[in-house]
């Protein structure tokens, strides 16, 4: 018997009878609500719920939604996704004008334990913890849904969404298509965020190392990418702004709340040290030079130099709720900030000053002990937390 959120009638948001497009919560209720769908479409198939029994079709079709594809993992045959398009109101030729809703949603679900997904999902969360998710052919069906979208309609007529572990390949197809030159509004619901063991660390002045070293990461990456290309992805990656909705609760995704923090104070430390630096001649030896270079392919996927973040501070009760989707299109408290990376320093110094601050020799070798344990730690994370979020 299907329980009570999976019914669009009992859990859904009917208060939307119309929805402001302008509006941001508006825009937060129905993208996640397409992402529930996604979800009740894995869930019919395995009931073997068709036509009048199916419960997924509400979650779109209150929106004005139609249903044109349906992604399906090739490794267990589980649907993983959906492309939905909007259909516009015959009636008002201004409509889309002034309101400018999606003309698509691209969305991804996240696990699901039950028979028919289980395995195959929770083997890409540990695919996504090794930082390997992208190889995964789960990734490339979406990646290649979401470059066939972007040809056919462009990128600024086409959302992505996701959850969980649909989040981080909503972040990865999103990220991709940056570095191709376009920019993709994007929903992410509770994206994982691993996170590395510090409290087994008793040095203090090492794991505030290690913090701001893992907490400026996607900046340093996109600052140190190279001379020659440098105009392109550091002004791409720090424009591209997807909307990170998280809970300070769920132990899975609050790590990016830690992460923006810790950023910030390292950009205040920045530029502090851009009036002592600017006194000296700034140059790069061959061991730094190394260095960057080591860092220049060490970024992690799920990074990110700019995001929305939106931080549900309503009370919520156990794992479920924390990291459930159905929080999202509820009213709630929350709390909403913009965190935009932006380069602070000059041509002369931008190298030395990073490296000063990230690629001490001495951190990195600590951090390196530390993934190790990292991947262990996530592991057994990972394989605890109840996931069945439709």
């Amino acid at each position: 018997m299907a329980s009570a959120r999976q019914n669009f009638g009992l859990s859904g948001p009917l208060e939307l009878t119309f929805v402001d497009w302008k509006n941001p919560f508006h825009r937060r209720s129905v993208a996640a609500s397409l992402v529930q769908g996604v979800y009740i479409l894995e869930r019919d198939r395995q009931e073997k719920r068709q036509g009048r029994h199916a419960l997924a079709p509400p979650w779109w079709d209150f929106f004005n939604f139609q249903l044109i594809r349906i992604l399906v993992d090739d490794a267990d045959l589980s649907i993983f996704g959906a492309v939905y398009e909007f259909r516009f109101p015959p009636s008002d030729n201004n409509y889309q004008l002034v309101q400018k809703p999606p003309r698509y949603i691209i969305a991804f679900r996240g696990t699901i334990i039950k028979p028919g997904s289980r395995s195959q999902d929770l083997k890409l969360g540990l695919q996504f913890v090794r930082d390997r998710l992208q190889q995964s052919s789960r990734f490339k069906l979406a990646m290649e849904a979401v470059q066939s979208m972007v040809f056919f309609a462009g990128c600024t007529n086409i959302w992505l969404a996701g959850h969980s572990l649909g989040s981080a390949i909503a972040l990865l197809a999103g990220k991709n298509m940056v570095k191709m030159g376009g920019f993709i509004e994007t929903y992410l619901f509770n994206p994982p965020f691993p996170t590395d063991p510090l409290e087994q660390i008793k040095n203090q002045k090492l794991k505030h190392g290690v913090r701001c070293a893992s907490a400026i990461t996607a900046g340093v990456a996109v600052a140190l990418s190279g001379h020659r290309r440098r105009a392109q992805i550091d002004d791409s990656f720090a424009g591209w702004v997807p909307y990170l909705f998280l809970n300070p609760s769920d132990p899975l995704s609050a790590g990016y709340i830690t992460y923006f923090k810790q950023r910030e104070k390292m950009m205040e430390i920045a530029r502090g040290a851009i009036a002592r630096f600017a006194k000296q001649n700034s140059s790069l030896s061959g061991r730094s030079q190394s260095s960057v270079a080591r860092g220049r392919e060490s970024e992690a996927s799920h990074l990110l130099p700019s995001a929305y973040l939106i931080i549900n501070l309503s009370s919520t009760k156990g794992f479920n709720q924390a990291h459930g989707i159905h929080q999202w299109w509820k009213d709630m408290d929350y709390d909403f900030k913009l965190h935009q990376f932006r380069l602070l320093l000059l041509t002369s110094l931008r190298e030395r000053l990073l490296l000063d601050l990230v690629y001490d020799e001495r951190i990195m070798e600590q951090a390196s002990i530390l993934a190790k344990a990292n991947m262990n730690h996530n592991k057994d994370q990972f394989k605890s937390k109840e996931l069945d979020m439709d």
